[in-house]
């Protein structure tokens, strides 16, 4: 009886510090929780809440500066009945922990690229943890990996064993992590952020994976995310976490349902969700008040009252095609990849177009396009604003170098799109300086403007971006982005790396400057909850293709495209009361255009074409049997 109701771990009071140049920084201040047996655990909270020191502590695995304090982490393996081992006082490199870290506890890690060996086949990976932990042969091991390759959902095992990292998508790198963690069958298997950087229908197909193999090896999860989407659909019990504190813990419908802690309540009122009263705007934990001088100048003559039906944007038939060359044993070998095809859209002075879809499905690709980052093989790309209307892909010299100021972008990674040996001041006048723009002073007062009016203070301008939280240096990025006062912005996946309340806080920050300042946007991102809430109409794109277009009710209320539905099944509402349905998500098939049913299959012998349903609402389709499936 005793045996049935210990749990597998139990975390009591856990301290941990960093020790810093500064002083000691305690990270983990009396953390306490427990895991049930074949249970799943979320611990929630924004980065920097302790989430992952948690995590680190229960591996083993804490930096060099980082050391308990003070309480336990109890662990009752299953396969020693009565033996509780405390992870705290076992010695992080000593043989008890090697044994217990990746044999009885294995971790998920957020980043597959970086969690796996680019030299190392994804076979010889898996085998090694196998053989670290278990007594098999060299023939059994490979065996075995086949099989968990197999179970984790890998098309072809054989050829899986062979193949490096960098040679598999998002999705099939996510895998290979999951069986390199469960291939000596776990009881406990942590995942850290396990699927933020996949897309929503990637996504969906991982956690029905984790879900059935829980069910099939009978392992505990603890789940670490802030995504409340995931939460909700995966988790029996949730523990909340602020600043290293446990704010509020209990099962999954007292936390949705009956939610008491402020910060708990305020972190759910910041999640973007499809059920949003007209005109009702996310609640940050901290506002941001946009502040503008310089910007405002002329600002009332540029802005539009409503979106204008003239566009400001035309893309017309652009497509663009890759030769990828691969040697091979009789010379180099080349094939070609559509990256665009006939692509055609506008974006009208005033409004948010959001342009969804998976990974590759030319998203950014389209966007380089209009830049003049690449050039197309075919179409056009027409601006137009109060100096009249440009061809972009005929810009040569000045000419292009005035579009620039026009149109500007935002990146989607805080991280790599700053240079960390320029202080915040120089990323910011930089645009300034290289268009020649205003003198040292102006310059002066105008970065110091652009910072206030994204929530920044002005005094840390001599600061570089590493000092800067995610969420701070992707504001950095959009000031960069204003500092020339352009008439659009395009923004590729701005918020898909920052955490919900900072999410909300730069979704209101971009919605306030396109009142403000008259800004139109072409807003990129694969977060349907996120494009709902900022944009007024929706375009999908997949496999080079817009396959619909709507205005944002439309597309919601009444998806045509199977590809559409799809997406939008898979999307992890963070509420009790709308679950993915899991037996319903498609696999991967559903971003394949020859497997989709007709009048939308795109193959050979099929090339259907924008089909006009009425009410500005479009969809890739057979005209004629689109027609007739409609009348019946």
């Amino acid at each position: 009886m005793t045996e049935r109701v210990t749990p597998l771990l139990r975390v009591n009071d856990l301290r941990v510090g960093f020790d810093l140049p500064e002083g000691r920084l305690v990270a983990v201040d009396g953390v306490s929780f427990q895991v049930r047996r074949g249970a799943t655990v979320a611990l929630v909270g924004e980065s920097g809440s302790g989430k992952s020191v948690v995590s680190q502590a229960i591996m083993g695995l804490l930096p060099r500066p980082a050391r308990v304090l003070g309480g336990s982490i109890l662990f009752a393996d299953p396969n020693k009945p009565g033996t509780i081992t405390d992870i705290v006082r076992l010695a992080p490199d000593g043989r008890a922990m090697r044994e217990l870290r990746g044999g009885r506890i294995s971790i998920i890690f957020q980043e597959p690229m970086t969690s796996l060996s680019p030299l190392h086949t994804v076979g010889d990976q898996i085998t090694e943890a196998l053989r670290l932990h278990r007594s098999v042969s060299a023939a059994e091991a490979r065996e075995l990996t086949r099989d968990m390759l197999r179970l984790v959902g890998f098309p072809d095992p054989d050829r899986a064993l062979r193949t490096y990292p960098f040679e598999l998508s998002g999705g099939l790198r996510q895998r290979a992590m999951i069986s390199m963690a469960l291939v000596c069958r776990p009881a406990l298997l942590i995942a850290d952020e396990p699927t933020t950087a996949l897309d929503v229908t990637i996504q969906a197909q991982i956690l029905k994976l984790m879900r059935d193999l829980q069910s099939e090896l009978h392992m505990a999860v603890l789940m670490i995310t802030h995504d409340l989407g995931v939460v909700a659909n995966m988790a029996e019990e949730v523990v909340v976490m602020y600043r290293g504190r446990v704010m509020e813990s209990g099962d999954v419908e007292d936390i949705f349902r009956r939610p008491e802690h402020p910060y708990l309540r305020a972190l759910m009122a910041a999640v973007p969700r499809f059920d949003m009263g007209p005109g009702e705007r996310l609640r940050p934990l901290r506002e941001i008040k946009a502040e503008t001088g310089h910007l405002m100048a002329g600002a009332e003559d540029r802005r539009p009252a409503a979106p204008q039906d003239r566009p400001i944007l035309s893309v017309q038939g652009v497509s663009k095609t890759y030769t990828i060359r691969k040697a091979g044993m009789f010379g180099k070998q080349a094939r070609t990849m559509m990256a665009l095809d006939d692509v055609s859209f506008e974006v009208r002075r005033g409004e948010c177009l959001g342009l969804v879809g998976e990974s590759g499905c030319g998203k950014t690709t389209l966007s380089k396009v209009i830049m003049r980052a690449i050039g197309p093989d075919a179409g056009r790309v027409s601006f137009a604003d109060d100096d009249g209307e440009i061809d972009v892909l005929g810009l040569q010299g000045e000419a292009l170098t005035a579009f620039r100021r026009k149109l500007q972008f935002v990146f989607q990674d805080p991280f790599g799109s700053l240079n960390p040996r320029m202080t915040v001041f120089d990323i910011i006048a930089e645009p300034l300086a290289i268009h020649g723009i205003g003198n040292e002073a102006w310059r002066r007062e105008m970065v110091s403007e652009l910072m206030k009016l994204v929530g920044l203070d002005a005094r840390h301008l001599r600061r570089y971006p590493h000092s800067f939280s995610g969420g701070q240096r992707q504001r950095i990025g959009i000031a960069r982005a204003l500092a020339l006062r352009p008439s659009m912005l395009i923004c590729d996946e701005p918020v898909s790396a920052l955490d919900v309340s900072i999410q909300a806080q730069v979704l209101n920050l971009l919605k306030d400057l396109k009142a403000q300042l008259g800004l139109t946007y072409l807003f990129i991102s694969h977060n349907l909850a996120v494009v709902d809430y900022i944009a007024d109409r929706i375009a999908v794109m997949c496999a080079g293709r817009l396959v619909e277009l709507a205005p944002r009710e439309e597309l919601f209320r009444n998806p045509v495209h199977p590809y559409t539905r799809a997406l939008l099944a898979a999307v992890p509402d963070p509420s009790l009361d709308h679950p993915l349905d899991f037996a319903r998500i498609m696999d991967e098939r559903a971003s394949h255009p020859a497997d989709w049913p007709a009048p939308f299959t795109i193959d050979e012998s099929h090339s259907p074409t924008f089909v006009d349903l009425g009410g500005e609402h479009f969809v890739r389709a057979d005209p004629h049997i689109l027609t007739l499936r409609l009348a019946s």
